[in-house]
């Protein structure tokens, strides 16, 4: 997509109780926090929302039910076929939490090394798992679920979180409107810049696209060094990594490096203040820290993106 572009919006899937809107609704509506206690430029503020409240203990949770619930809507969904899609885990969690609520049978393409606790969530749900050799990287993952789905596309339907447009929507119209709504109400204006990193591309296009509308703002996305890498985000920095299709780069004002060992330090840290969170929101910290810093005055606002409790097998506490 070209910057200025004008983006139609589609309305977003119904929920309906048979459906299962008990889950559904505990979707979204994530609290916003100040970050204090940091050494920030004068007068800057600092911002998260903390989407690891959300049912499935992550962000993921709000693009994988509006996909689900836009393929059910269209009718792909048929009694003869499963959803399919690749995931590093979090999205694999929200698919399996979703699926077994709404009947809907799921495959999940998943990395070998993905974290135990992710795995055995996943694995809790009753969802089927294909485990791809770690060594090969995420990227293998995806490109097997699109191999599965070119041979046997009666038997499953590819929801592809990286190309399906439900998916930046789901935080256009959820994380990005509640973001600027709670910073308004809090700051009296809009976001001076806002900071994620890159996945699908979903969070950083959707929330991007939402707060633009608004008025300038700087988007920032932190970017992991090739290996040992961040889990969920990719380093977009060689001519082999799989851009994902939803990603709108037009959108990226800044790229602020961030290593396994920043992200790590940076999410120890959050503990300290209480919040118990994943990696990849060590990484967000370190980017809008950067810019916090900086920028005198400034508002930055970036999210946390799940829950610390599924990183225990990992290591990441033992540090």
């Amino acid at each position: 997509m070209k910057e200025g572009e004008l983006v139609s919006i589609a309305q977003p899937p119904r929920l309906s109780a048979h459906a299962g809107s008990d889950v559904l609704a505990g979707i979204g509506d994530t609290p916003l926090f100040e970050l204090e206690g940091f050494d920030l430029a004068r007068g800057a503020r600092l911002f998260a929302k903390l989407e690891s409240t959300n049912p499935g203990g992550s962000i993921k949770d709000r693009p994988v039910a509006r996909m689900l619930l836009a393929a059910r809507d269209a009718g792909e969904l048929t009694d003869r076929r499963r959803v399919l899609d690749s995931s590093s885990g979090n999205a694999g969690i929200a698919y399996a939490m979703l699926g077994a609520r709404l009947g809907i049978p799921v495959t999940l393409v998943v990395p070998g090394n993905a974290s135990r606790e992710r795995l055995e969530r996943i694995r809790a749900h009753g969802a089927e798992l294909v485990l791809t050799d770690p060594i090969e990287g995420y990227d293998f993952a995806v490109h097997e679920a699109r191999r599965l789905a070119r041979e046997e596309p009666e038997r499953y339907f590819h929801c592809d979180q990286y190309s399906n447009p439900e998916n930046w929507r789901a935080h256009h119209d959820g994380t990005g409107e509640e973001l600027l709504a709670e910073i308004v109400a809090r700051t009296g204006g809009p976001p001076d810049a806002f900071v994620a990193g890159v996945g699908t591309g979903g969070t950083i296009t959707g929330v991007g696209r939402r707060l633009r509308e608004a008025g300038p703002v700087w988007i920032a996305a932190v970017i992991p060094e090739p290996f040992p890498g961040i889990e969920g985000l990719k380093p977009l920095g060689t001519p082999r990594d799989l851009v994902p299709a939803i990603l709108d780069e037009s959108l990226i004002q800044e790229r602020i490096p961030v290593t396994a060992e920043q992200a790590a330090r940076r999410t120890r840290e959050l503990a300290g203040h209480g919040f118990f969170v994943g990696p990849s929101s060590g990484a967000f910290l370190h980017g809008a820290l950067e810019l916090a810093r900086r920028e005198p005055g400034w508002t930055v606002a970036t999210v946390f993106s799940d829950t610390g409790e599924r990183y225990g097998s990992t290591g990441l506490w033992h540090g």
